[in-house]
């Protein structure tokens, strides 16, 4: 009896269209697996294709402005905030998460000015608006040469600085890190304590 039990298994791995039948599956396993893989790659590098975060400067608005020239004694009072909205947009088909950051104010090259942006996520397709104010350090424009000419001329040429880094991650198997940076030229008039219009520079990097 125990002849003829061996007998028949070594007929069954001896089958031909058995054999055939595995191959087959083993096969087809693995044609579905590469062809899973490659729809994924693809789906990565199209419809999932990082897109950088697109920055937008709204509205820049100056307050509490407080100045005074002494021209006797060489003097100046000096001081005022920047209301910046600025909205954040992600334009990727996931999440968009970024790291600690910060909006800069820049006169003539010198950072006089700074308020921080914690970090955060926005959803897919979605925009985020931020409010920022922004103190001025008013000793650090005293220090620039041009600082006292700007005055008598009643302009002060500043710009507002923001960039925005962080990463996209898609299917939880490929992670891009983007960034995003803004640069707004814009004008402070001191006689009617106004901000003049603003001109833009978009950056990014994938």
């Amino acid at each position: 009896m125990e002849i003829q039990t061996a007998s028949s298994s070594a007929a069954m791995n001896n089958d031909p269209k058995r054999l055939h039948k595995c191959r087959n599956i083993c096969f087809a396993t693995m044609g579905g697996l590469i062809f899973i893989i490659i729809l994924i790659v693809i789906l990565a590098f199209t419809v999932f294709k990082p897109k950088n975060p697109v920055i937008t400067v709204d509205s820049v608005t100056l307050s509490d402005l407080k100045f005074y020239l002494d021209t006797t004694k060489f003097q100046v009072l000096f001081n005022f905030s920047l209301d910046v909205d600025l909205t954040i947009k992600n334009s990727n088909k996931v999440g968009f998460k970024y790291a600690d950051s910060a909006a800069e104010l820049n006169y003539r090259g010198l950072k006089v000015g700074e308020v921080p942006i914690p970090a955060g996520k926005i959803s897919a397709d979605k925009t985020a608006p931020m409010n920022l104010t922004v103190t001025v350090m008013a000793d650090r424009f005293i220090s620039d040469s041009n600082f006292f000419a700007d005055v008598s001329g009643g302009e002060l040429p500043l710009e507002t600085f923001c960039e925005i880094s962080g990463k996209v991650n898609i299917l939880n198997l490929f992670k891009f890190h983007v960034v995003s940076t803004t640069s707004c030229d814009i004008i402070v008039f001191l006689s009617n304590s106004s901000a003049g219009d603003q001109n833009c520079n978009y950056k990014y990097k994938v």
